[in-house]
Parts: C-alpha cells; structure tokens; sequence
C-alpha cells in the first residue's frame, strides 16, 4: 500500500480547500442557522470544479478519478463544513456511484452526464421508517404493470430528499425477507406520483437537507432499472461498502476541522500570562487528537486502496467508518473542551463540529452495524 500524496493529489486538495475557503466559510453558520442547504453552490460551483462526478468516466463528464482523490475532497470540504461535506459525498458515492456501477451505457449517458456535472443533483433513497438497518423488511413496493412497474411507500432520511432532480431507489419487487427480491429504479423529478415529504430538523448536519420520498402509484419505465430484477440488495452491498469509505472521509474531515480550530485557538488563549498550549493537559490533548485522526486516516486511506485495486474491502472499510466516526465525536468533544466556554457558542467553530460528527456514527450504519460486520468477518475468516 503506497499513500504517499502525490502532486495531483496535493494540487485537486488545494483546489477544493481553495473553493471551500471562498464560497463555503462565510457561509457557514447562515447556512446552518437557517437549515437551508445551497444547491446553488452545487449546481454553480462544485459542478464545474470536478467535485460532484469524481468517478465518473471523462465520457460521462466525470473526473474520472479514484478513491484517493475522493477522499481528499471529503476531507477538504468536511473541515470546513461536515454538511457540506455529507452533500458532496451522498451524491458522489451513493446516487451517482450506483448509476455509475450498473448502468448501462445508455442510462449513464442518460443520468451520469448531468449529475457530473451539477446540472442535476442525486438522492439515494433506501432506508424506510421501520426498517433502518433491517433493509430486508422494506414495504416500499413496486408492482409490474406491462413494460410499467408501478411504485407505493416512503423512504425516510434522505439527504436531497426534497432538492434532487433523480432519485436511486431500492424498493421490494418480491417476497419480503427474500435478498433476490429488490430491484433498484432511477426516477426523474417530475415524476407522476413521487413528490418530496417531511424536511427533518435536525441536530446538526443542518445545511444537508434531509427529506422523505414519497411513492403514490408512481409509474416508471423497466427501462429505469438499474442492472436486472431483483439485483437490488446485493447492489445496496457493494454501494454500502463504498459508501462506508465516503462517511470515514467525512469523519476525518471534521475532526480535522475541529483539530485545527483547536490548535489555533490553544495557541491564541492567554491564562496565567501564557498560551493555553504551554499547559500539559491541552497540550496532550492537542497529542491525543492528532495521533487519532492520523490512525483514522490510515484506516480509510487502506480502505480507498483496496477499492481502487478492485479487491473486497468489507471488513476495513467498516472498520474506517467505525473508528473515523467514534474519533470525530471525541474530536469533537475535544475541541469543545479545550475552548472552555467559548466552545459552548456559536462564535467559535468547534460546536458546529460536535454537533455534526454525531451523524457519522449513525448514517449508512451505526457503530453497531459496523462492528457486527467487522465481527462477522473474523469469525468467518
């Protein structure tokens, strides 16, 4: 494994950081206070930089990169904005990067040369109101009418549930409990019969707009199937382990964000006539921290190479997400401390980041979920 920077990896970070810097920092708190998520910032910004098809072909109007480079742009938006951050990944990683896994030539020309570029913003619409980490049970139907498959049910936590304008959703074509009986459909916006639902208001990731998806005898052409009839679940599976790499990125991103507000404000705070960092006990935090990200960091990075190499990466990229997660929360909580007071205000950064790495030890599966598969593997192997 060689995870040594390279230069075109070093230029695309400082491109992100750059944008981020300029059209995201001052925006941050506005965006938060007022939970609006700027899909013009998307559409505008992040579209034309290469940011929202990071694997998709050249053909397709991608970047036509890998893992690496992936990373490093979560990792730069998220230490400025984890909602942000979360945005970039889920329409990366989740509705794109299933068109871009199993469609076919023709639908990735369809969809991929429009969400690659920003034209159009994705969702991923998996998980139902009773069935988070039980996706088996999903009562999402979808029913075959002719050459029409006909949709019913709501799929719940949406990140874009309400803004995209194509939705990737996984819904129950056969017997409930049966792995062969999902099957995957691309829906456009304006759609007859899907429309958006309940905007969550949340506690933090706030700027991420997270939504339901309704289906109401929704009719779509089997020409929007994505791979064959009941391919669904084990297409979820392969999306599910990418998707564990995007959210250990995310992690890493806001613990690095609030890492780095820490430092500069340990070195800026005067007591007892001295800097804050001149004292053991936040120095040896600062220590504690930077050691932790850099081992999170290792972890999704081995992740990221096993996926570009082509090779199974179930158990390290649970692993990734797992401690990346559980190490933002503790970042977090960190940097919270050390600030005191302030860091308990909306005038310094470090809050926004504590409340926003919490979601990262519960999206695309708990802590629990990530250790139940790491558990599973060894006990396998």
């Amino acid at each position: 494994m060689e995870f040594t920077t390279t230069d075109n990896r070093t230029m695309i970070a400082q491109a992100v950081r750059d944008l981020c810097e300029r059209e995201v920092r001052p925006k941050v708190m506005v965006w938060d206070e007022s939970q609006y998520f700027p899909k013009e910032l998307f559409t505008k910004h992040f579209g034309p930089a290469g940011m929202l098809g990071v694997f998709v072909p050249e053909e397709y109007g991608g970047a036509g990169l890998g893992y690496f480079e992936y990373y490093d742009t979560i990792v730069e938006v998220s230490r400025i904005c984890g909602s942000i951050g979360l945005s970039v990944a889920a329409h990366n990683s989740l509705c794109t990067g299933h068109i871009n896994y199993f469609g076919s030539h023709q639908q990735k020309k369809q969809w991929l040369t429009k969400l690659a570029t920003g034209e159009w913003l994705g969702a991923w619409a998996l998980t139902e109101p009773n069935t988070g980490s039980d996706a088996m049970r999903m009562k999402c139907t979808a029913r075959k009418e002719g050459k029409e498959w006909v949709l019913n049910g709501t799929k719940c936590w949406i990140t874009h549930g309400q803004s995209s304008d194509v939705v990737v959703a996984i819904v129950r074509t056969g017997e409930l409990l049966d792995s062969k009986g999902m099957t995957t459909f691309v829906i456009e916006r304006g759609t007859p019969g899907m429309k958006a639902g309940k905007k969550e208001n949340k506690l933090g990731m706030r700027a991420s707009e997270t939504a339901e998806v309704i289906f109401e005898d929704c009719r779509v052409s089997e020409d929007n199937i994505l791979g064959k009839e009941g391919e669904g679940f084990q297409q979820v599976m392969k999306i599910l382990d990418g998707g564990r790499i995007s959210i250990a990125a995310l992690s890493v991103g806001i613990a690095k964000g609030a890492y780095d507000a820490s430092v500069k404000y340990a070195k800026e705070r005067q007591q007892f006539g001295q800097p804050i960092a001149n004292f053991q006990a936040i120095a040896f935090k600062l220590a504690d921290m930077a050691t932790r990200i850099e081992a999170a960091e290792l972890l999704t990075l081995q992740a990221a190479d096993l996926k570009n190499r082509g090779q199974r990466m179930t158990k390290e990229g649970a692993m990734a997400k797992y401690y990346a997660s559980e190490v933002a929360v503790w970042a977090g909580t960190e940097a919270v401390q050390i600030h005191g007071g302030y860091g308990y205000t909306k005038d310094f950064p470090v809050e926004k980041f504590y409340r926003d790495s919490k979601l990262c030890t519960i999206g695309e599966g708990t802590s629990e979920v990530q250790k139940m598969v790491i558990s599973r593997s060894i006990l396998k192997g």
